[in-house]
Parts: structure tokens; C-alpha cells; sequence
């Protein structure tokens, strides 16, 4: 269980990037809109309230939840073991989503 996203500055960039936009789905690093350039649509939408940017709307949250989804389904399942997620945490995104 050693992964661990880094949000705090641009991959490509590094700290120069002061638009955080997306994260890299292979190494959790975020990277900048100028930074991913033609690989945008590759990457994972970076939500302001995963960077702890104060109040997110519901929309924000949902999407901060795929996000961290991605995450937890492609490193923490299979460190322990490739076994799914706890059903409960996608009936809750699941819920949390149809509100919007």
C-alpha cells in the first residue's frame, strides 16, 4: 500500500504551474492544463476540494470521488490482495450522485 497521490505541484511543470487540473491516472501526480497539453483527455479530472480549496459543490465532490475511485480500485485493491472495493463505498458515491 505504498501509493500516495501528489497534488501539491504540476509533474511537467513542477511548482512554476498554478492551474492544478488533472492527475495522472498511472502516478497520482498532478499536472497543469498547460502541462498536459494533448494528453488531457488521458487524465483524471483534478477537483479543487481534493487540493483542500474550501467549500465543493455536490458536482465537485462526485467528481473528486470518481477520481479517488480510480485510485483505490487500481492500486489499494490490488495491494490487498485484488479484492473489490467495499460494495457499500459505491452504493454511497452511487446515492450521493443520483441527488445532484
Amino acid at each position: 500500500m505504498g501509493f500516495g497521490l501528489d497534488l501539491t505541484r504540476c509533474a511537467v511543470l513542477g511548482s512554476a504551474a498554478n492551474d492544478l487540473s488533472f492527475v495522472s491516472p498511472r502516478t497520482g501526480r498532478a499536472v497543469s492544463r498547460k502541462g498536459a497539453g494533448e494528453w488531457a483527455d488521458r487524465l483524471l479530472p483534478l477537483p479543487d476540494v481534493l487540493r483542500g480549496q474550501g467549500e465543493a459543490p455536490d458536482a465537485e465532490i462526485a467528481q473528486a470521488f470518481r477520481t479517488t475511485g480510480h485510485f483505490l480500485n487500481a492500486h489499494l485493491a490490488r495491494d490487498l490482495g485484488d479484492k473489490p472495493l467495499p460494495e457499500a463505498r459505491a452504493r454511497y458515491v452511487d446515492a450521493f450522485s443520483r441527488g445532484l
